[in-house]
Protein backbone atom coordinates (compact mmCIF):
# COMPACT_ATOMS: atom_id res chain seq x y z
CA UNK A 1 0.00 0.00 0.00
CA UNK A 2 1.09 3.57 -0.62
CA UNK A 3 1.49 5.88 2.37
CA UNK A 4 2.06 9.61 1.87
CA UNK A 5 3.37 11.71 4.76
CA UNK A 6 2.51 15.40 4.46
CA UNK A 7 4.51 18.14 6.23
CA UNK A 8 4.31 21.93 6.06
CA UNK A 9 8.06 22.53 5.87
CA UNK A 10 11.38 20.92 6.77
CA UNK A 11 13.55 22.53 9.45
CA UNK A 12 15.76 19.49 9.94
CA UNK A 13 15.25 15.75 9.76
CA UNK A 14 11.78 14.71 11.05
CA UNK A 15 13.00 11.71 13.03
CA UNK A 16 9.54 10.32 13.75
CA UNK A 17 8.53 10.18 10.10
CA UNK A 18 11.88 8.67 9.14
CA UNK A 19 11.44 5.84 11.67
CA UNK A 20 7.85 5.19 10.58
CA UNK A 21 8.87 5.11 6.93
CA UNK A 22 11.70 2.64 7.49
CA UNK A 23 9.39 0.19 9.27
CA UNK A 24 6.75 0.48 6.52
CA UNK A 25 9.29 0.06 3.73
CA UNK A 26 10.84 -2.96 5.43
CA UNK A 27 7.39 -4.59 5.29
CA UNK A 28 7.05 -3.92 1.55
CA UNK A 29 4.89 -0.79 1.53
CA UNK A 30 5.56 2.26 -0.66
CA UNK A 31 6.18 5.47 1.28
CA UNK A 32 6.75 9.05 0.16
CA UNK A 33 6.80 12.58 1.53
CA UNK A 34 5.09 15.78 0.39
CA UNK A 35 6.54 19.08 1.63
CA UNK A 36 3.81 21.69 1.26
CA UNK A 37 6.31 24.57 1.06
CA UNK A 38 7.70 22.98 -2.12
CA UNK A 39 4.75 21.47 -3.94
CA UNK A 40 0.97 21.54 -4.05
CA UNK A 41 -0.16 18.70 -1.77
CA UNK A 42 -3.46 18.17 -3.60
CA UNK A 43 -1.66 17.76 -6.93
CA UNK A 44 0.97 15.50 -5.38
CA UNK A 45 -1.60 13.26 -3.71
CA UNK A 46 -3.79 13.14 -6.81
CA UNK A 47 -0.80 12.13 -8.91
CA UNK A 48 0.56 9.45 -6.55
CA UNK A 49 -2.79 8.10 -5.29
CA UNK A 50 -1.82 6.97 -1.76
CA UNK A 51 -4.12 4.69 0.18
CA UNK A 52 -3.11 6.38 3.47
CA UNK A 53 -2.47 10.07 4.19
CA UNK A 54 -0.34 10.52 7.32
CA UNK A 55 0.36 13.61 9.42
CA UNK A 56 2.53 14.12 12.52
CA UNK A 57 1.29 17.00 14.69
CA UNK A 58 2.57 19.15 17.51
CA UNK A 59 0.05 21.25 19.42
CA UNK A 60 -0.44 24.49 17.57
CA UNK A 61 -0.37 22.89 14.12
CA UNK A 62 -3.56 20.83 14.38
CA UNK A 63 -5.91 23.33 12.69
CA UNK A 64 -3.51 23.77 9.78
CA UNK A 65 -3.21 20.03 9.15
CA UNK A 66 -6.87 19.13 9.58
CA UNK A 67 -7.81 21.86 7.09
CA UNK A 68 -5.08 20.69 4.71
CA UNK A 69 -6.29 17.10 4.98
CA UNK A 70 -9.83 18.18 4.10
CA UNK A 71 -8.52 19.82 0.93
CA UNK A 72 -6.62 16.70 -0.09
CA UNK A 73 -9.54 14.42 0.70
CA UNK A 74 -11.74 16.34 -1.73
CA UNK A 75 -9.45 14.99 -4.43
CA UNK A 76 -8.94 11.57 -2.76
CA UNK A 77 -12.23 10.72 -1.02
CA UNK A 78 -11.27 7.07 -0.56
CA UNK A 79 -7.92 7.70 1.17
CA UNK A 80 -7.57 6.83 4.87
CA UNK A 81 -6.35 9.86 6.87
CA UNK A 82 -4.33 9.24 10.05
CA UNK A 83 -2.81 11.67 12.55
CA UNK A 84 -0.14 11.13 15.22
CA UNK A 85 2.63 12.90 17.03
CA UNK A 86 2.43 14.74 20.35
CA UNK A 87 -0.94 16.35 19.67
CA UNK A 88 -2.54 13.11 18.56
CA UNK A 89 -1.15 11.35 21.62
CA UNK A 90 -2.54 13.82 24.14
CA UNK A 91 -5.64 14.87 22.21
CA UNK A 92 -6.95 11.75 20.47
CA UNK A 93 -10.39 13.37 20.58
CA UNK A 94 -9.33 15.22 17.44
CA UNK A 95 -10.73 12.05 15.81
CA UNK A 96 -14.05 13.90 15.76
CA UNK A 97 -12.77 16.40 13.18
CA UNK A 98 -14.03 16.03 9.62
CA UNK A 99 -12.13 13.56 7.42
CA UNK A 100 -9.97 12.30 10.30
CA UNK A 101 -10.20 8.50 10.17
CA UNK A 102 -7.61 7.49 12.77
CA UNK A 103 -5.54 9.08 15.53
CA UNK A 104 -2.48 7.27 16.89
CA UNK A 105 -1.54 7.58 20.55
CA UNK A 106 2.07 7.04 21.59
CA UNK A 107 4.74 5.18 19.64
CA UNK A 108 3.65 4.74 16.07
CA UNK A 109 6.03 2.33 14.34
CA UNK A 110 4.24 -0.97 14.93
CA UNK A 111 0.82 0.65 15.37
CA UNK A 112 1.00 2.25 11.91
CA UNK A 113 2.51 -0.87 10.35
CA UNK A 114 -0.29 -3.07 11.65
CA UNK A 115 -2.92 -0.61 10.46
CA UNK A 116 -1.44 -0.35 6.95
CA UNK A 117 -1.02 -4.13 6.75
CA UNK A 118 -4.69 -4.60 7.59
CA UNK A 119 -5.89 -1.95 5.17
CA UNK A 120 -3.72 -3.42 2.43
CA UNK A 121 -5.16 -6.89 3.06
CA UNK A 122 -8.73 -5.60 3.09
CA UNK A 123 -9.16 -6.55 6.76
CA UNK A 124 -11.08 -4.71 9.47
CA UNK A 125 -8.51 -2.43 11.17
CA UNK A 126 -10.66 -1.09 13.96
CA UNK A 127 -9.26 -3.12 16.88
CA UNK A 128 -5.63 -2.08 16.23
CA UNK A 129 -3.92 -1.04 19.47
CA UNK A 130 -2.86 2.59 19.99
CA UNK A 131 -5.57 3.85 17.66
CA UNK A 132 -8.78 5.80 17.99
CA UNK A 133 -10.96 5.38 14.90
CA UNK A 134 -14.08 6.91 13.43
CA UNK A 135 -16.28 4.63 11.36
CA UNK A 136 -18.18 5.82 8.32
CA UNK A 137 -21.35 6.09 10.44
CA UNK A 138 -19.56 8.48 12.82
CA UNK A 139 -19.18 6.04 15.72
CA UNK A 140 -15.88 6.12 17.62
CA UNK A 141 -13.61 3.24 18.61
CA UNK A 142 -11.00 3.76 21.33
CA UNK A 143 -8.37 1.02 21.57
CA UNK A 144 -5.86 0.37 24.33
CA UNK A 145 -2.11 0.97 24.14
CA UNK A 146 0.49 -1.63 23.28
CA UNK A 147 3.73 -1.63 25.29
CA UNK A 148 6.55 0.69 24.35
CA UNK A 149 9.25 -0.77 22.11
CA UNK A 150 11.75 -2.12 24.62
CA UNK A 151 14.65 -2.89 22.27
CA UNK A 152 15.23 0.04 19.93
CA UNK A 153 17.91 -1.98 18.13
CA UNK A 154 15.17 -4.09 16.53
CA UNK A 155 13.99 -1.10 14.50
CA UNK A 156 15.53 -0.56 11.05
CA UNK A 157 17.68 2.53 10.65
CA UNK A 158 15.65 5.71 10.02
CA UNK A 159 14.74 6.22 6.37
CA UNK A 160 16.65 9.39 5.52
CA UNK A 161 16.14 9.06 1.79
CA UNK A 162 12.44 9.93 2.17
CA UNK A 163 13.53 13.40 3.33
CA UNK A 164 16.81 13.93 1.51
CA UNK A 165 15.47 13.17 -1.97
CA UNK A 166 12.88 15.93 -1.59
CA UNK A 167 14.78 18.55 0.42
CA UNK A 168 18.19 19.38 -1.00
CA UNK A 169 19.31 21.77 1.79
CA UNK A 170 18.89 19.04 4.41
CA UNK A 171 20.44 16.38 2.20
CA UNK A 172 23.47 18.51 1.36
CA UNK A 173 23.95 19.93 4.84
CA UNK A 174 27.16 18.77 6.47
CA UNK A 175 25.34 18.75 9.82
CA UNK A 176 23.06 15.75 10.42
CA UNK A 177 20.87 14.88 13.41
CA UNK A 178 20.57 11.61 15.34
CA UNK A 179 18.68 10.24 18.36
CA UNK A 180 20.08 7.40 20.46
CA UNK A 181 17.22 6.77 22.88
CA UNK A 182 13.70 7.49 24.06
CA UNK A 183 12.24 8.56 27.38
CA UNK A 184 13.46 10.58 30.34
CA UNK A 185 13.41 9.74 34.09
CA UNK A 186 12.82 13.34 35.18
CA UNK A 187 9.48 15.04 35.73
CA UNK A 188 10.05 18.65 34.67
CA UNK A 189 6.61 20.25 34.76
CA UNK A 190 6.82 21.86 31.30
CA UNK A 191 7.95 18.75 29.44
CA UNK A 192 5.82 16.14 27.71
CA UNK A 193 7.91 13.25 29.05
CA UNK A 194 6.10 12.93 32.37
CA UNK A 195 2.71 13.22 30.65
CA UNK A 196 3.80 10.64 28.08
CA UNK A 197 4.79 8.23 30.81
CA UNK A 198 1.44 8.71 32.54
CA UNK A 199 -0.36 7.11 29.60
CA UNK A 200 2.14 4.23 29.43
CA UNK A 201 2.83 3.45 33.08
CA UNK A 202 0.39 0.52 33.14
CA UNK A 203 1.79 -1.18 30.01
CA UNK A 204 4.78 -2.95 31.61
CA UNK A 205 7.21 -0.75 29.74
CA UNK A 206 10.56 0.73 30.68
CA UNK A 207 10.44 4.49 30.82
CA UNK A 208 13.95 5.05 29.40
CA UNK A 209 15.26 3.02 26.47
CA UNK A 210 18.49 3.49 24.55
CA UNK A 211 19.93 1.99 21.42
CA UNK A 212 23.19 0.14 21.80
CA UNK A 213 26.38 2.05 21.12
CA UNK A 214 27.18 -0.22 18.18
CA UNK A 215 23.77 0.39 16.56
CA UNK A 216 24.16 4.14 17.07
CA UNK A 217 27.59 4.14 15.44
CA UNK A 218 26.26 1.99 12.60
CA UNK A 219 23.73 4.70 11.75
CA UNK A 220 26.29 7.50 11.86
CA UNK A 221 28.65 5.51 9.63
CA UNK A 222 25.83 4.74 7.18
CA UNK A 223 24.92 8.40 6.88
CA UNK A 224 28.55 9.42 6.45
CA UNK A 225 28.91 6.83 3.70
CA UNK A 226 25.89 8.04 1.73
CA UNK A 227 25.52 11.77 2.40
CA UNK A 228 27.68 14.80 3.28
CA UNK A 229 28.55 14.74 6.97
CA UNK A 230 31.08 16.80 8.91
CA UNK A 231 29.31 17.42 12.19
CA UNK A 232 27.04 15.11 14.22
CA UNK A 233 24.20 16.43 16.38
CA UNK A 234 22.69 14.08 18.99
CA UNK A 235 19.22 15.37 19.84
CA UNK A 236 18.58 13.27 22.95
CA UNK A 237 17.22 15.41 25.79
CA UNK A 238 19.83 14.03 28.20
CA UNK A 239 22.73 12.34 26.41
CA UNK A 240 24.71 11.79 29.63
CA UNK A 241 22.03 9.85 31.49
CA UNK A 242 23.75 6.42 31.44
CA UNK A 243 27.37 6.36 32.68
CA UNK A 244 28.14 2.91 31.27
CA UNK A 245 26.71 3.82 27.87
CA UNK A 246 28.73 7.05 27.83
CA UNK A 247 31.91 5.17 28.76
CA UNK A 248 31.45 2.71 25.89
CA UNK A 249 30.39 5.41 23.45
CA UNK A 250 33.31 7.71 24.20
CA UNK A 251 35.74 4.81 23.75
CA UNK A 252 34.34 3.58 20.42
CA UNK A 253 33.12 6.79 18.74
CA UNK A 254 36.53 8.37 17.97
CA UNK A 255 37.80 5.06 16.55
CA UNK A 256 34.74 4.23 14.46
CA UNK A 257 33.45 7.69 13.49
CA UNK A 258 35.92 10.37 14.53
CA UNK A 259 33.71 13.36 13.65
CA UNK A 260 33.06 16.32 15.96
CA UNK A 261 29.68 16.20 17.70
CA UNK A 262 27.14 18.01 19.87
CA UNK A 263 24.96 16.57 22.64
CA UNK A 264 22.65 17.71 25.46
CA UNK A 265 23.57 17.23 29.12
CA UNK A 266 21.88 17.87 32.45
CA UNK A 267 23.60 19.97 35.12
CA UNK A 268 23.22 17.50 38.00
CA UNK A 269 24.91 14.80 35.89
CA UNK A 270 27.86 16.94 34.80
CA UNK A 271 31.21 15.92 36.31
CA UNK A 272 34.76 16.78 35.26
CA UNK A 273 35.36 13.13 34.41
CA UNK A 274 32.29 12.82 32.19
CA UNK A 275 33.04 16.10 30.41
CA UNK A 276 36.62 14.94 29.82
CA UNK A 277 35.30 11.71 28.30
CA UNK A 278 33.07 13.65 25.89
CA UNK A 279 35.92 16.00 24.99
CA UNK A 280 38.30 13.14 24.19
CA UNK A 281 35.65 11.48 22.04
CA UNK A 282 35.31 14.57 19.83
CA UNK A 283 32.54 16.58 21.50
CA UNK A 284 32.96 20.28 20.78
CA UNK A 285 29.70 21.67 22.16
CA UNK A 286 26.90 20.75 24.53
CA UNK A 287 23.42 22.03 25.32
CA UNK A 288 22.20 22.38 28.90
CA UNK A 289 18.99 23.64 30.44
CA UNK A 290 19.23 26.61 32.80
CA UNK A 291 15.55 27.41 32.25
CA UNK A 292 14.93 29.98 35.02
CA UNK A 293 17.05 32.18 37.26
CA UNK A 294 14.55 32.56 40.08
CA UNK A 295 15.02 29.69 42.55
CA UNK A 296 11.33 29.23 43.35
CA UNK A 297 10.34 29.36 39.71
CA UNK A 298 13.06 26.91 38.67
CA UNK A 299 12.62 24.36 41.43
CA UNK A 300 8.99 24.55 42.54
CA UNK A 301 7.24 25.61 39.34
CA UNK A 302 9.45 23.95 36.72
CA UNK A 303 10.45 21.03 39.00
CA UNK A 304 14.09 21.25 37.94
CA UNK A 305 15.29 20.52 41.49
CA UNK A 306 18.79 21.95 41.22
CA UNK A 307 20.37 24.91 43.01
CA UNK A 308 21.78 27.89 41.16
CA UNK A 309 25.30 27.03 42.37
CA UNK A 310 25.10 23.60 40.72
CA UNK A 311 24.17 25.17 37.39
CA UNK A 312 26.98 27.71 37.54
CA UNK A 313 29.51 25.01 38.49
CA UNK A 314 28.34 22.72 35.67
CA UNK A 315 28.75 25.56 33.17
CA UNK A 316 32.23 26.31 34.54
CA UNK A 317 33.21 22.63 34.23
CA UNK A 318 32.04 22.56 30.62
CA UNK A 319 33.85 25.78 29.71
CA UNK A 320 37.06 24.74 31.51
CA UNK A 321 37.14 21.59 29.38
CA UNK A 322 37.16 23.77 26.25
CA UNK A 323 33.62 22.91 25.15
CA UNK A 324 31.12 25.44 23.83
CA UNK A 325 27.84 25.63 25.74
CA UNK A 326 24.39 26.54 24.47
CA UNK A 327 21.99 27.15 27.35
CA UNK A 328 18.21 26.76 27.09
CA UNK A 329 15.84 29.05 28.96
CA UNK A 330 12.17 29.91 29.25
CA UNK A 331 10.68 33.31 29.95
CA UNK A 332 7.06 34.38 30.22
CA UNK A 333 6.23 31.63 32.71
CA UNK A 334 2.79 31.35 34.36
CA UNK A 335 2.78 33.33 37.58
CA UNK A 336 6.08 34.93 36.64
CA UNK A 337 6.96 38.46 35.64
CA UNK A 338 9.53 40.52 33.81
CA UNK A 339 11.79 40.91 36.84
CA UNK A 340 12.02 37.14 37.27
CA UNK A 341 12.89 36.84 33.59
CA UNK A 342 15.67 39.38 34.14
CA UNK A 343 16.94 37.04 36.89
CA UNK A 344 17.17 34.34 34.21
CA UNK A 345 19.16 36.74 32.06
CA UNK A 346 21.51 37.48 34.96
CA UNK A 347 22.07 33.80 35.72
CA UNK A 348 23.01 33.24 32.08
CA UNK A 349 25.46 36.13 32.25
CA UNK A 350 27.05 34.42 35.27
CA UNK A 351 27.19 31.11 33.40
CA UNK A 352 28.70 32.69 30.27
CA UNK A 353 27.37 30.28 27.61
CA UNK A 354 28.50 30.48 24.00
CA UNK A 355 24.86 31.09 23.10
CA UNK A 356 21.84 31.60 25.36
CA UNK A 357 18.86 30.00 23.61
CA UNK A 358 15.64 31.44 25.00
CA UNK A 359 12.01 30.52 24.40
CA UNK A 360 8.68 32.02 25.31
CA UNK A 361 6.89 29.47 27.47
CA UNK A 362 4.16 27.59 25.63
CA UNK A 363 1.55 25.85 27.86
CA UNK A 364 1.49 22.52 26.09
CA UNK A 365 -1.57 20.44 26.97
CA UNK A 366 -1.37 17.56 29.41
CA UNK A 367 1.94 18.79 30.81
CA UNK A 368 1.71 19.72 34.49
CA UNK A 369 2.63 23.35 33.84
CA UNK A 370 0.34 23.65 30.84
CA UNK A 371 -2.59 22.36 32.89
CA UNK A 372 -1.61 24.69 35.76
CA UNK A 373 -1.65 27.69 33.41
CA UNK A 374 -5.08 26.74 32.08
CA UNK A 375 -6.66 25.92 35.43
CA UNK A 376 -5.41 29.09 37.11
CA UNK A 377 -6.53 31.49 34.41
CA UNK A 378 -3.10 32.47 33.07
CA UNK A 379 -3.99 31.74 29.44
CA UNK A 380 -5.54 34.34 27.16
CA UNK A 381 -6.99 31.73 24.86
CA UNK A 382 -7.24 27.99 24.44
CA UNK A 383 -4.69 25.34 23.55
CA UNK A 384 -5.63 25.87 19.90
CA UNK A 385 -4.05 29.32 20.10
CA UNK A 386 -0.57 27.98 20.95
CA UNK A 387 2.00 28.90 18.33
CA UNK A 388 4.13 26.27 16.65
CA UNK A 389 7.02 28.71 17.13
CA UNK A 390 8.16 29.31 20.72
CA UNK A 391 9.80 32.66 19.98
CA UNK A 392 7.03 34.73 18.44
CA UNK A 393 4.48 35.58 21.10
CA UNK A 394 3.01 34.34 24.37
CA UNK A 395 -0.53 33.10 24.92
CA UNK A 396 -0.36 33.93 28.65
CA UNK A 397 -1.79 36.94 30.48
CA UNK A 398 0.53 39.56 31.95
CA UNK A 399 -0.01 43.08 33.28
CA UNK A 400 -0.54 45.75 30.64
CA UNK A 401 2.69 46.54 28.82
CA UNK A 402 4.65 43.73 30.47
CA UNK A 403 3.79 41.10 27.90
CA UNK A 404 5.33 43.15 25.11
CA UNK A 405 8.49 43.64 27.18
CA UNK A 406 8.79 39.90 27.83
CA UNK A 407 8.33 39.13 24.13
CA UNK A 408 10.96 41.73 23.25
CA UNK A 409 13.31 40.34 25.92
CA UNK A 410 13.28 37.02 24.10
CA UNK A 411 14.79 38.76 21.06
CA UNK A 412 17.39 40.68 23.13
CA UNK A 413 18.29 37.89 25.56
CA UNK A 414 21.18 36.13 23.81
CA UNK A 415 22.84 39.34 22.65
CA UNK A 416 22.80 40.82 26.17
CA UNK A 417 24.28 37.61 27.62
CA UNK A 418 27.09 37.89 25.07
CA UNK A 419 27.57 41.63 25.70
CA UNK A 420 26.46 42.32 29.31
CA UNK A 421 27.11 46.06 28.92
CA UNK A 422 23.89 46.12 26.87
CA UNK A 423 21.85 45.20 29.96
CA UNK A 424 21.24 48.80 31.06
CA UNK A 425 20.55 49.97 27.51
CA UNK A 426 18.10 47.11 26.95
CA UNK A 427 15.45 48.24 29.47
CA UNK A 428 13.99 51.17 27.48
CA UNK A 429 14.23 49.15 24.25
CA UNK A 430 11.94 46.47 25.70
CA UNK A 431 9.10 49.01 25.94
CA UNK A 432 9.03 49.66 22.22
CA UNK A 433 6.44 47.90 20.02
CA UNK A 434 7.35 44.50 18.62
CA UNK A 435 9.20 45.03 15.35
CA UNK A 436 11.04 43.30 12.54
CA UNK A 437 14.32 44.85 13.62
CA UNK A 438 14.33 42.90 16.87
CA UNK A 439 13.41 39.72 15.00
CA UNK A 440 16.24 40.28 12.51
CA UNK A 441 18.73 40.99 15.31
CA UNK A 442 17.70 37.75 17.06
CA UNK A 443 17.88 35.62 13.91
CA UNK A 444 21.25 36.95 12.76
CA UNK A 445 22.97 36.56 16.12
CA UNK A 446 21.56 33.07 16.66
CA UNK A 447 22.55 32.00 13.16
CA UNK A 448 26.10 33.27 13.65
CA UNK A 449 26.59 31.78 17.13
CA UNK A 450 25.19 28.36 16.25
CA UNK A 451 27.13 28.11 12.98
CA UNK A 452 30.45 29.34 14.36
CA UNK A 453 30.38 27.93 17.90
CA UNK A 454 27.77 25.24 18.48
CA UNK A 455 27.73 23.37 15.15
CA UNK A 456 30.96 24.50 13.47
CA UNK A 457 31.56 23.14 9.98
CA UNK A 458 32.97 24.29 6.66
CA UNK A 459 30.83 25.96 3.98
CA UNK A 460 31.50 27.13 0.46
CA UNK A 461 30.12 30.54 -0.54
CA UNK A 462 27.19 28.88 -2.30
CA UNK A 463 26.45 26.60 0.65
CA UNK A 464 26.61 29.55 3.03
CA UNK A 465 24.16 31.62 0.97
CA UNK A 466 21.77 28.65 0.66
CA UNK A 467 21.94 28.03 4.40
CA UNK A 468 21.24 31.68 5.25
CA UNK A 469 18.33 31.80 2.80
CA UNK A 470 16.73 28.69 4.27
CA UNK A 471 17.35 29.76 7.87
CA UNK A 472 15.72 33.18 7.41
CA UNK A 473 12.60 31.55 5.96
CA UNK A 474 12.03 29.18 8.89
CA UNK A 475 9.24 29.95 11.35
Amino acid sequence: MRVLFVVKQIDYEPMGIMHLSSVLKAAGHEVDLCIVAQQDPVERASEWQPGVLAYSLSTGSQDYYTALNQRIRQALPDAFSVFGGAHGTFFPEMIEADKVDGVCMGEGEYALLELVDRLDAGQDPYDTENWWFKRSDGSLIKNTLRSLIQSLDELPLPDRDIVYKHHRPTAMSKVKHFITGRGCPYDCSYCFNHAYWDIYKDTRSRRVRQRSVDRTLEEVCYVRGHYPLEFVVFLDDTFNINKRWIAEFTEKYPKVVGLPFFCNVRANLVTPGMVAQLKRAGCVSVGMGIEAGNDDMRNFVLKRNMPKEMIIEACRTIRDAGLHLISTNMIGLPGGNLEQDIETLDLNIACNPSYANTFLFQPYPKTALGEYAQENGYMEGAYEDIFTSAWETSVLKFPEGEKRQIENLQKWFALVVEFPWLRSLMRPMLKLPRNKGYWLMYKLWKGYAVKQRIHPHSLSTREYLEMVSLYMKLD
